[in-house]
């Protein structure tokens, strides 16, 4: 279909230059004939009016003979390329210079001086007399202010032809040449617009159908050229995301698969008697620590949603960041106590006040002192550390604990990813703790970054904005 289309289009092209020809050669021949005819009246009465006004009038007060007419006649006859005819006012012939063939009257029968009328001219064969379409110029020879006689010139139509036709010549060499130039720019329309957008539009049916493998061959470095490197970035994105819509969905099914099966299976070995009523308290706070990994996950997913949809509004507010990274800190000394793990905070000496969403914040805060100090080795110490820079405040967050493969440094902002070595630590995180922070830094149009050896130790480092 595409491709009958194109042969449309070529057809008409081909149509709309033979009419495009013929229109040229009928009607723009003639009006440049007519054209022609009009100019050479124009002339030709001009030069008529200067002899009949300036030289004939002495033929008739004797001071010109005929056969000075006859000469005078003969030399325009050359420069006007016309026959020319002197007669008196009745059409009597008193003298003449024919051009070619052409024969003048001894009278000019039905001589009428009127029958020009109010035209300049008149065109036809002149009574009779040429064998071929002439262009009559007739003027008044005035003699002591009486018609004494008239001044008749006649040139052939066949003169303005010839020219005519070495005008046309020129104007169908022009139009031919752009008959060829546009045919030029119509094959490379073909093959620099219509190929292209032939292949985007197979592109997009491509990707309508679900194949976002397809790649579009347009390699141009033009807007068609770009609008293809757009769509094939485009489909590469959604297929990314595609693959990861299923790697997410293959996550969470499991997160949840997991520990709903450790509860059904407890909860029938306890209904059944599999489990003895002595051993039920053992596997009930089994079952409540499955139930708080449901719970957890649970929330990171409807935080996760909340920047996905992109409708998180972020409240912020002035508040003093220190403040928040003690009360904070405060909160983690059970935990501390039971690994034998110290918190040491570098905070600086004067309040330091942020503008951003406290809430996000304290969930970022929470969630790397959480990793840090989870991952931690027992009597180890993990470091907190406000500095300033500017308008920014720096936190930062650093552990001596087993630290990150270099290889997954770039991997742990990944939803659900969970690195080799912390997979025998971390049995109650879901794997969505960084992705979190992350999301919500990058809300607040800041930056953090990850600094870690393995077997050494991680420190992270978010930036925020600082207000008075």
């Amino acid at each position: 279909m595409k491709s009958t289309l194109y042969l449309k289009f070529a057809l008409l092209y081909i149509v709309f230059g033979f009419l495009s020809l013929f229109t040229t050669s009928i009607l723009g021949q003639q009006l440049l004939l007519n054209q022609l005819e009009n100019n050479a009246s124009q002339s030709l009465y001009k030069e008529a009016n200067v002899m009949a006004t300036t030289y004939l009038p002495s033929y008739f007060s004797n001071n010109m003979t005929s056969w000075s007419v006859h000469s005078q006649l003969s030399a325009m006859k050359i420069y006007l390329e016309a026959t020319l005819w002197f007669v008196e006012e009745d059409g009597t012939l008193i003298t003449s210079s024919n051009l070619g063939t052409a024969t003048a009257p001894a009278m000019i029968e039905d001589f009428d001086p009127a029958e020009i009328g109010n035209s300049q001219y008149i065109v036809g064969r002149y009574h009779g007399y040429f064998d071929e379409d002439v262009i009559t110029i007739m003027a008044p020879v005035i003699q002591g202010f009486q018609t004494e006689g008239y001044l008749l010139i006649h040139k052939p139509v066949s003169t303005l032809e010839e020219t005519c036709n070495q005008l046309m010549t020129t104007v169908h060499i022009i139009l031919g040449a752009v008959y060829v130039l546009a045919f030029l720019i119509l094959i490379g329309f073909h093959f620099f617009v219509f190929r292209p957008l032939r292949k985007i539009t197979e592109a997009a049916t491509q990707y309508a159908s679900g194949n976002l493998d397809y790649e579009i061959p347009v390699y141009t470095q033009d807007e068609i050229g770009y609008l293809s490197a757009s769509l094939n970035y485009m489909s590469a994105q959604l297929k990314d995301m595609e693959d990861y819509q299923k790697k997410i969905v293959a996550n969470v099914s499991h997160d949840f698969r997991s520990p709903l099966t450790s509860i059904k299976g407890y909860v029938e070995a306890m209904t059944d008697g599999t489990i003895p009523p002595e051993l039920h308290e053992k596997y009930l706070k089994i079952i409540l620590f499955e139930t708080e990994r449901l719970t957890d996950l649970t929330k990171d997913l409807l935080t996760l949603n909340e920047f996905d949809t992109k409708e998180l509004l972020l409240d912020k507010t002035r508040f003093d960041i220190q403040e928040m990274i003690k009360n904070t800190a405060a909160s983690f000394e059970g935990i501390c106590t039971v690994k034998h793990v110290s918190i040491e905070l570098l905070l600086l000496p004067q309040d330091v006040f942020v503008f951003a969403d406290a809430r996000k914040i304290h969930q970022v805060f929470y969630n790397l002192l959480d990793n840090a100090i989870k991952f931690s080795e027992h009597d180890s110490s993990v470091t907190v550390e406000v500095t300033r820079r500017n308008d920014k405040i720096f936190v930062s967050i650093k552990d001596h604990g087993i630290g990150i493969p270099k290889k997954e440094l770039n991997k742990i902002w990944e939803r659900f990813y969970k690195s080799d070595l912390s997979r025998g630590k971390d049995k109650k995180g879901t794997g969505l703790g960084l992705a979190i922070v992350k999301e919500a830094i990058q809300a607040h149009d800041e930056h953090i970054n990850v600094v870690s050896t393995e077997g050494v130790g991680t420190e992270f480092i978010f930036s925020l904005t600082r207000v008075d």
